[in-house]
């Protein structure tokens, strides 16, 4: 079995423990996922089957959430489940408020990841740092917002903001909450986050891991195509000759008006991803070869 499964995490599951779950219902040596969930969070955990966990580093990095955002409170890991360190009711806060300290928040911005997080300063996990207590001065890192919509607002002694954010990849939304409070003279943590897109894979289709159980009884389960989540690539076509070439590692002189990764095709048949440089298709990662 090769492919991809859309999967809706479920809370307070690790992405690991949801692979080991699908390696164990396929019966599947090899089974990864793209962009790591904290167990807080829920939502779209793209995983690759079989041959396609090497199309892995080929996916669209770009993802979507729906964040909710808890003001008046810090805590250690920047969402609920760290220790509370500030709890200041923030009563005078008003929507015109957020709409204005949003701002700043999209586009590129420097965005310092949470202390609780799995970034590796000098080959160590700053989640195992902040544990032993060691305090460790993250770098700033570049991020990017493309879009930040707020969809709902709470009032109370400690308001609470629901928003969409699209976004790049490394974007940290608990930062974002954290950041915001900040902005806002106050502080911030995040309480909520659903992925509802990853790697163009969307809520909207994925599946609960009971949804899988279900459908493997049945015997229904059908994996998407490999080439499915790799769209936003352009792709070439090769002819039968050519195409037994390339699958043997050799380069092909091609004229085209591209550059870069692209699609491999033998008419529909997808045989994998190849680099155009100048007027030369370089095999990159053969994913089906021809016999």
């Amino acid at each position: 079995m090769q492919g991809f499964l859309n999967l809706n995490k479920p809370f307070d599951w690790t992405s690991h423990d949801c692979v080991a779950r699908v390696r164990k219902l396929l019966r599947l040596k090899r089974v990864g996922h793209a962009g790591t969930l904290d167990p807080a969070a829920t939502g779209v955990l793209p995983i690759a089957l079989g041959k396609a966990t090497r199309l892995l580093q080929y996916l669209l990095e770009d993802k979507a959430y729906k964040a909710t955002i808890r003001l008046g409170v810090r805590t250690t890991t920047d969402d609920l489940e760290g220790e509370i360190i500030t709890s200041q009711p923030c009563t005078g806060l008003s929507i015109a408020d957020i709409k204005t300290a949003l701002v700043q928040f999209e586009g590129k911005i420097e965005q310092i990841p949470p202390s609780y997080s799995a970034i590796q300063v000098d080959g160590k996990r700053l989640y195992d740092l902040a544990r032993r207590g060691e305090i460790v001065k993250v770098p700033a890192r570049t991020v990017e917002i493309f879009h930040i919509e707020i969809l709902d607002w709470r009032e109370g002694d400690f308001p609470e903001l629901d928003i969409a954010i699209a976004c790049g990849s490394g974007t940290y939304i608990r930062a974002i909450a954290r950041d915001l409070g900040a902005a806002l003279q106050t502080c911030g943590t995040l309480a909520a986050l659903t992925r509802t897109q990853s790697s163009g894979f969307h809520l909207a289709h994925s599946l609960t891991l009971a949804d899988l159980e279900t459908q493997i009884q049945a015997g229904t389960f059908q994996p998407s195509v490999p080439d499915t989540a790799l769209q936003h690539l352009p792709f070439v076509t090769l002819s039968a000759t050519f195409a037994q070439k390339w699958c043997q590692g050799q380069l092909i002189p091609i004229t085209l008006e591209l550059s870069g990764i692209v699609r491999v095709y033998e008419e529909t048949r997808f045989l994998g991803i190849g680099q155009l440089q100048g007027e030369t298709l370089i095999p990159q990662m053969v994913f089906e070869p021809i016999s």
